[in-house]
This record gives C-alpha cells, structure tokens and sequence, in this order.
C-alpha cells in the first residue's frame, strides 16, 4: 500500500526573516544549503535529507507546508488520488518540483487546513558521521500538530497517509508512526495549528550540549530537561524568534512497523515526563491559536 515513509521538512513563513534565519544558522545548528529573495533552505550535517527546515518572508508568521516523503512516483500519485477521494483541497497534483532539490511532489490542505507536501525523487545531500558532544540536530524526529477535531485527524493520518498508532496519552494525544520510529506525528485538540517541531540529537549529552549552546545565545529551555513515556524519548524544548515552539530529543524508542501494538497511558506528572526535575510544563510552552493562513496556498 502506498503510505508516507518519513518527513522531509517544514517551511515557515516568517514576518522577521533574517532573525529566524540567524537563530537556524548560528543558534540552532543547521547549515545553509540554499537562498533567494526573502527566503532560504537548511539542513542538518548528519542526515541526507536534501532540506529541513525552509525559511520565507512574509507579512505572518504561519506554516506554509509540511513536507513527508513517499517511496516512488507511483506512491505520490496513489496517495493524491487518496487525499482527492478523502475530499481535501489539492493545491497542486502531483508534478515536477522545481524548488532546491527537486523531485516529485504533490501538496495539499489537510481537512484542518494545513498544507501538506508528499514528494519522491528528492535530491539528497552530504553527511558526515557526528559525534558525541557536538550538540547538532541529526535529522527531524517528529512535529506535534492541534487539530479541533484530533480523532478525526488520526483517521486521516491512518486511513489517508498510512500511519499507524503507536500510543495513546489518554483520550487526547495520539502517537503515529510511518516507519520504525516510535512517533513522526502525534496530534492534540485544539485549534488546527503546528505545536512544535522535534530534532533527534545523536545522544542524551548532545541534547544537554546543545541546551548549553542555545542558552549562550540567549535562548533558554521553556520546558525540560525530561524524558516522555510515549516513545521513551527525552525531551527540551524552546521557542524561536518568530513564536514557533521547536525540541532536541533523543532515544526515541523504535517499533515494529507492521506489529507493534498501542497502549494508553494515564496522564500524570510521571507519564508526561519519567524524570520531573526540569524547568516549566505544557503551560509555559507558545498557546495554541488557529495558523495565520489556514487553506491558503503560498506562492513558493
């Protein structure tokens, strides 16, 4: 069957370019593989996925696509023909992409109204093998979505996209994965909107060296150090310039694709996070509110 397989990258768009940018580049950790007129690529120097994160000027800071990948050509167009039958708004069908590089792709809004990439055929870049104490994201873990009406989305994501639940946090928070990986999604209620953007970290310490780099540049924890239940993986998160809520993690649990089977956990304090000695909470993290530009297409 064909299904999403992995994600690719998150595009913003972003009233303060050139601070989001400067906090990717020399806060965050990630290299510069691509720029514009008002906008820019980056990538993380551990993985080879072309682009992580996509940076574009605009007059609100808002999602302008989230991008998964697909095996082949043929996968990206089954899954448009799914999201068509699903009754969702297609920006563009399946096509060459003529963005940095490349590939297969098509977009689309989400029922909720986000705006969804699936592409093949991407053009991928260097690597190098990190190292412990080097602080700098491998790759994407996983991005937290709100969704007004989460049971339903989780239908999407399963029916639709071909993930399947990993875990349940009582009756409100759903793990999906699309491959061994514990979770690349997990969807809360709330008003349809990103709630943060998770990088892996090749170890527990690189995730506490690269808080320590973060807090140098002026930019502290909002919520950790902690590690989850759901996944096991550990957890800091922050904020950027522009508003958007992004975590280093680590050791995210691996699964079986095919056969592992849920559970549900109980929330509480130790279910939310196993350690509870770190700063801050869900409560200090950004509150959620509807994306500036639901169902609206960006013109990149």
């Amino acid at each position: 069957m064909s299904r999403v397989t992995e994600i690719r990258y998150v595009g913003y768009g972003v009233e303060d370019f050139d601070a989001e940018r400067a906090f990717y580049a020399n806060d965050w950790g990630l290299a510069e593989v691509a720029a514009d007129e008002g906008m820019t690529w980056f990538k993380t120097p551990g993985h080879d996925e072309h682009h992580v994160v996509r940076l574009h000027k605009s007059d609100a800071n808002h999602v302008e696509v989230i991008a998964f990948a697909a095996d082949t050509r043929a996968d990206v167009d089954a899954l448009h023909d799914k999201v068509v039958a699903a009754g969702c708004k297609v920006i563009h069908p399946p096509r060459d992409l003529d963005g940095p590089g490349g590939g297969y792709g098509v977009r689309f809004f989400s029922p909720d109204g986000l705006p969804f990439e699936i592409s093949a055929e991407v053009a991928r870049s260097t690597k190098r093998v990190m190292e412990r104490w080097e602080g700098l994201p491998v790759k994407i873990s996983h991005i937290v979505l709100h969704s007004p009406n989460h049971e339903a989305a989780v239908k999407f994501f399963t029916d639709v996209l071909g993930f399947k639940v990993s875990d349940w946090l009582g009756d409100f928070m759903c793990f999906l994965r699309c491959n061994e990986a514990h979770h690349r999604i997990a969807i809360l209620p709330g008003p349809p909107c990103l709630n943060h953007v998770a990088y892996d970290m090749l170890t527990l310490d690189d995730m506490f060296r690269g808080a320590h780099r973060l807090k140098q540049q002026g930019t502290d924890i909002r919520w950790g150090p902690g590690r989850h239940t759901a996944g096991n993986n550990t957890f800091s998160y922050f904020v950027t310039p522009g508003g958007f809520a992004v975590e280093y993690t680590s050791e995210l649990e691996e699964v079986d694709f095919e056969n592992h089977v849920h559970q549900v956990h109980a929330p509480a304090p130790l279910i939310m996070d196993q350690w509870s000695m770190g700063v801050g909470g869900p409560q200090t993290m950004p509150h959620p509110k509807p994306d500036a530009r639901l169902f609206q297409a960006s013109e990149v």
